[in-house]
């Protein structure tokens, strides 16, 4: 081998024992690599900048600009909740619902907009979060190469073709080989999941001692729930949260199961906070305060706590009587009061010292209103406000003109995508600020610098060495025993590094084993996608995967072991159906 190729050699294994160590971030660590090549010109400077100029690292923060737009207007979540859990909910359904999504939305966002769905309605069922946010994240990974849309390893793959001189993948190129990977590996967990998957207390579920607040909502007259029972519309066994009263006809009455619901019902609500702004996301319930949200909806709000004082104004004076809203340019959500319980609306409850609002307001209203002599307190809450419903068209058609576009190849993903991300902002479904935030830039730069990595890969003739290695090794078991030895290296690569960094460095180096075998190279290079896309076997190797680790309260070998036999079955039918392809 040539000097440089010994330097990158050195720099990729020393890269990978500093991120199995996991000590620094992935990007630390993966920089810091570059950094090394480029000091000792072992590769060049376009190598080592190609992934910053990567179409595949800008499509990717785009993305979340409109995943995140999705999420904070609510756009598409009566039918996502309808489609991901039915009447029932359930393993089958919401792993067939969440791979068909997938296909067409990347999956990282997805499970970011899903994976609160799911947490709030297992909490309304009486289910263990931890039941089903494994299988959607492993959903949304079998779906995700069904087409380039899926999943960011897609756009690495596909941007690593066009980097070697070859074609970019298109939409639908992989859809022969990844809906079989996905129809078996969504079968293989269905079967598995419930035998395997160990009930655990995902944090915030076991937390009995929260304070009781109380809000106030509306049935919304053509909604869903009007004309139904409470049972029916699933009001009746909510957890952390019960149906305390309704008021009809300006008279209070009690609730049953049985008790029909009618368009206008003001339903009083008793719970945790987090469970109280859960019910906005209810389709056919409307917050009480409903034209107030109108007004203080907008881009950056957020919710804060602000405790009445013994001296202020507000004391025994109602929220209508004192114009809270324009007063102090919030809106009032719920009501705490330890002494006792509250009856009537809102705005006509004469508020007590030590009374604890919950406000949707601008960001700066702690600030201003914090040494003000009417709160005692004011603090920022971690809940997320309610959905911004006056904007969630902008998101959706945004959404969807991505998706069109760019499925029918009338433009480039990386064009829809950056154009549905300045559509979101322009439209007003995001602040500046808040798309900004959005962007996960660890991720981001992770991926640019594992494609500048796989760059440096090609360029310094390592790949060339390594596959032809891989072609001695593989000699005796012919182009098929290449070819599944490729998927399980990608996919060992992948738990140790990550499903980006994984198919960068193995894409130069399964297409140079398939040049040399006398294969075909782009049938290698669709077997790093799934090798790195289908991450099973730990929380560190895929995003998803990361992002249910905490909010399931796993263990680290609970990915193991519903996650193994649902890679073994991927990695075969990927062998198979690329054989047969190809």
């Amino acid at each position: 081998m040539s000097t440089d190729a010994w330097i990158v050699l050195i720099v990729v294994i020393a890269t990978m024992a500093v991120l199995v160590i996991d000590r620094v971030p992935s990007v630390v660590a993966m920089g810091g690599g570059l950094l090394v090549l480029l000091v000792t010109n072992a590769t060049s400077d376009d190598a080592v900048l190609s992934g910053l100029s990567s179409p595949a690292t800008t499509t990717i923060a785009a993305l979340y600009v409109v995943a995140a737009a999705i999420a904070t207007t609510g756009a598409l979540s009566g039918l996502l909740d309808k489609l991901l859990f039915g009447k029932r909910g359930g393993i089958a359904q919401l792993g067939a619902t969440t791979g068909a999504i997938s296909a067409l939305v990347p999956n990282t966002p997805l499970v970011a907009l899903a994976a609160p769905r799911v947490i709030r309605w297992s909490r309304r069922n009486g289910v263990s979060a931890s039941k089903l946010l494994m299988p959607l994240s492993f959903a949304s990974v079998l779906g995700g190469v069904i087409t380039l849309l899926g999943t960011s390893t897609n756009l690495v793959v596909s941007d690593s073709l066009r980097i070697s001189g070859s074609e970019a993948l298109g939409v639908f190129e992989i859809t022969p080989v990844g809906l079989p990977v996905a129809v078996v590996g969504l079968i293989v967990m269905v079967l598995v999941a419930p035998r395997l998957l160990r009930e655990r207390v995902a944090p915030g579920e076991s937390d009995s001692s929260a304070r009781q607040f109380e809000g106030q909502m509306i049935v919304e007259a053509g909604g869903p729930l009007a004309g139904s029972t409470v049972a029916d519309g699933g009001l009746r066994d909510l957890d952390g949260i019960y149906l305390a009263a309704l008021e009809r006809d300006e008279r209070t009455h009690p609730v049953a199961a049985g008790t029909v619901l009618e368009p206008g019902d003001l339903l009083f609500f008793v719970g945790d906070i987090g469970r109280l702004v859960d019910l906005q996301e209810i389709v056919g319930l409307a917050s009480a305060e409903q034209p107030h949200l109108l007004d203080a909806e907008g881009p950056g709000v957020r919710m804060f706590e602000a405790v009445v004082a013994g001296r202020s104004d507000l004391a025994g004076r109602t929220l209508k009587e004192a114009g809270f809203r324009a007063r102090y340019g919030a809106a009032v959500l719920a009501v705490h009061r330890s002494s006792d319980g509250m009856r009537g609306k809102l705005g006509a409850i004469p508020l007590h010292p030590g009374d604890v609002l919950v406000v949707l307001a601008s960001p700066d209203f702690n600030e201003r209103w914090r040494d003000h002599g009417d709160f005692s307190l004011v603090a920022s809450l971690d809940e997320p406000p309610p959905p911004r419903r006056n904007r969630a068209w902008v998101a959706a058609v945004a959404m969807v003109g991505m998706i069109v576009l760019s499925a029918g190849e009338f433009v480039s993903l990386f064009t829809a995508s950056v154009v549905a991300a300045a559509l979101v902002v322009v439209g007003g479904a995001l602040s500046l600020n808040e798309a900004r935030h959005a962007i996960d830039l660890n991720v981001v730069l992770t991926i640019a610098a594992s494609i500048s990595l796989g760059a440096a890969v090609t360029e310094s003739g390592l790949a060339l060495e390594i596959a032809d290695q891989m072609v001695r090794i593989a000699d005796p078991f012919g182009a098929i025993g290449l070819l599944a030895a490729t998927i399980i290296t990608t996919q060992i690569l992948t738990e140790l590094l990550s499903n980006s960094g994984a198919a960068a460095l193995m894409v130069p180096i399964a297409m140079a084993a398939a040049t040399a075998s006398g294969a075909d190279p782009r049938a290698f290079a669709i077997g790093v996608l799934v090798g790195a896309s289908c991450s099973f076997l730990t929380p560190v190797g895929y995003q998803t995967n990361l992002m249910v680790y905490g909010l399931g309260g796993y263990k680290f070998t609970d990915f193991t072991r519903v996650g193994f036999p649902i890679t073994i079955a991927s990695s075969i039918v990927a062998t198979a159906m690329l054989t047969w392809l190809y």
